[in-house]
């Protein structure tokens, strides 16, 4: 009975899985997104303090999105995932609605940001290491952000507004190519569950 049991779970993780490959495609788009939204952000030099505060806003919320959309298809981390896409969210909203506030705050918070974001990529690195091949992209993601954070913590605030904007379109840069890998790693997983 209990080789029954595991056989079942083993055939529904199987479908999940294969139900999630399927959306591969979805990472390769928010990706590509990523991705240019780094390449707008760091063509600016001398961009408004609103327009880097609604960036920083649609970035956080674009990132609290694809968390809950993770989090659809995660079996046991899912809380984790919920609960990054949760504190995302909320940033995202508050920066949207006091874009101006957002920039200062953000800007003496730079590092702490930094901080949670390259935690974050930790640990989904080493969550995903047992079946990720890339699992070391996020790993190398991570220290990065962990570098950035320290590094920016010790920054003036004069400078932090220059360092936002180009650390703001490294993340986002970081953000797209990670999408992009884990979307052929998804691809993957969806061949061999299938065969």
């Amino acid at each position: 009975m209990a080789d029954t049991s595991e056989e079942e779970m083993e055939e529904v993780a199987r479908e999940e899985l294969a139900d999630m490959a399927g959306l591969w495609w979805l990472w390769i788009v928010l990706g590509v997104i990523w991705i240019v939204l780094a390449l707008v952000i760091l063509q600016f030099d001398d961009a408004s303090v609103t327009l880097i505060g609604v960036l920083v806003g649609a970035m956080f919320l674009v990132a609290g999105i694809q968390e809950f959309l993770i989090a659809s298809v995660a079996e046991g981390w899912r809380w984790l995932w919920i609960t990054f896409g949760v504190i995302f969210v909320i940033a995202g909203l508050v920066a949207l609605f006091n874009p101006e506030d957002t920039f200062s705050a953000v800007a003496d918070i730079l590092g702490f940001l930094f901080l949670l974001v390259g935690i974050f990529w930790l640990i989904e690195a080493f969550a995903t290491r047992d079946f990720n091949d890339l699992w070391w992209l996020g790993l190398v993601a991570g220290i990065l952000m962990l570098i950035l954070a320290f590094w920016t913590a010790g920054q003036f605030f004069i400078e932090k507004a220059y360092i936002l904007l180009v650390f703001t379109g490294i993340w986002a840069l970081f953000h797209g190519f990670m999408d992009i890998f884990k979307a052929f790693q998804i691809k993957k997983f969806g061949k061999l569950a299938a065969g």
